[in-house]
């Protein structure tokens, strides 16, 4: 009787009931998969600009993805920005996350508006950018190692345990390095390669963007990265070069997507929306974000490394973003490569 007088007297004085807790109300769960760095940059702008709290986590793109997977059932996160897009891209396939069409979409370059199309519109193209490697000159120079301008020149015995590359699993950096590598060579010859590669091969990092990191401070000659992620740390003042690999390479399009279930949607689709804004998107190269943004009026960094100064591959974001492709890349490579890593 009490809650139904209750109910009448709030219809009766035009109040609304929710059913909704209020400390939901102006927060938002998002997991970022960018550098550290230009996630705090984000997170900071995004609360300043909006009354919206943001519980952010900062994880790999591989990570994220088996997170998101494995609370498919009671969901924690809204918001997944930035990391690789073929995890992305399997989150869609398998229905982890939300189709949602931004009203920015139609401002957005080509390659990002096909890769929300592809993934029927549960992720969107952020910014993009293309593999390659940093190394550090001052070792290279110390110890007479030749320039490596190829993918076979990696391949060299002077480089044992000179080389530092993410793990595919946690990695979407190495991932995307396993599947160009299979789309350059064909699988048979990319696991050849992979297995002599491993021989120089110190250190198989969690995150993307260690192995320059590493390079940078002098713990390995050098990294197999994201490009823009080497030119950041030469733009820091480390003495690092960055390399596009002669006989070609693939390129990410790092991706965001709302979690299917998703707590605080209406807070996610402004997250969403603010990203994809030019403005928001030429702020990144503050944070020493040199990637390609998506959004056609951003400002593009002039540090950034440009697509038609490089030899891409016609990477394959379907194929290579199946889950099912993953899977099988992933297992020949824990069975053939890490069983062996040094």
């Amino acid at each position: 009787m009490r809650s139904a007088l209750i109910a009448a007297t709030a219809i009766a004085t035009g109040l609304t009931i929710t059913s909704t807790p209020a400390k939901a109300v102006g927060n938002l769960n998002l997991i970022c998969s960018a550098d550290v760095v230009i996630c705090e940059q984000m997170k900071e702008s995004f609360e300043k600009e909006n009354d919206i709290k943001v519980n952010m986590v900062r994880l790999s793109s591989g990570e994220t993805y088996a997170k998101i997977r494995a609370e498919a059932r009671n969901p924690k996160t809204d918001l997944w920005w930035a990391g690789t897009g073929d995890p992305h891209l399997q989150a869609a396939a398998e229905d982890l996350t939300l189709e949602y069409k931004s009203p920015m979409l139609d401002q957005l370059q080509d390659w990002a508006q096909k890769q929300a199309e592809s993934a029927g519109y549960k992720t969107v193209g952020v910014y993009a950018g293309a593999l390659g490697w940093g190394y550090n000159t001052d070792i290279f120079t110390a110890k007479g190692f030749k320039e490596p301008k190829c993918w076979a020149d990696l391949l060299d015995p002077a480089l044992k345990g000179e080389i530092q590359i993410a793990n595919p699993n946690s990695s979407g950096t190495a991932y995307t390095a396993l599947a160009s590598l299979v789309q350059i060579m064909g699988e048979e010859p990319a696991f050849d390669y992979l297995k002599k590669l491993n021989a120089n091969v110190s250190q198989y990092t969690k995150s993307g963007s260690a192995p320059v990191k590493a390079a940078a401070r002098g713990e390995t000659a050098l990294g197999i990265v994201f490009m823009h992620d080497a030119v950041a740390q030469t733009v820091e003042g480390f003495p690092v070069k960055s390399v596009a690999p002669c006989e070609g390479t693939g390129y990410e399009i790092g991706s965001m997507s709302i979690i299917k279930g998703a707590k605080n949607l209406d807070n996610a689709k402004a997250w969403y929306d603010w990203a994809l804004k030019p403005e928001v998107q030429s702020r990144m190269k503050d944070a020493k974000s040199f990637q390609l943004p998506s959004n056609k009026t951003a400002e593009v960094p002039k540090e950034a490394p440009r697509f038609e100064d490089i030899k891409l591959i016609d990477y394959d974001f379907k194929t290579y973003g199946d889950p099912a492709k993953r899977k099988q890349l992933l297992e020949r490579w824990d069975r053939e490569i890490s069983a062996s890593a040094n």
